[in-house]
């Protein structure tokens, strides 16, 4: 094992990269769907804005430009503190 790197942040990145790969699997077979404003702090499956570089990089809660991946059908219904879930991207209180 490398200097410094601890078996915990090796387990971590291992993870995260399963993840995407799942996530990725799911989403071309067209069983999940983006859902924008859902996820929470560090939690986004993609696309969180400008300054970020990607999963798990929204800054707050249900940022409404960060997506996860969730089943085809339920984005809409799944409820925060600011609304629904939406199919494209929201403006959310920061």
């Amino acid at each position: 094992m490398a200097p410094g790197v601890s078996k915990a942040v090796l387990a971590a990145s291992l993870a995260a990269a399963v993840s995407f790969l799942s996530a990725a699997q799911a989403s071309a077979g067209g069983q999940k769907e983006k859902c924008y404003g859902v996820a929470l702090k560090g939690q986004n499956d993609c696309a969180a804005g400008p300054g970020t570089t990607c999963a798990g990089t929204s800054k707050v809660d249900y940022q409404g430009n960060s997506w996860k991946l969730v089943p085809k059908g339920t984005c809409t219904t799944i409820q925060t503190p600011f609304g629904p879930g939406s199919l494209e991207p929201v403006t959310r209180p920061s």
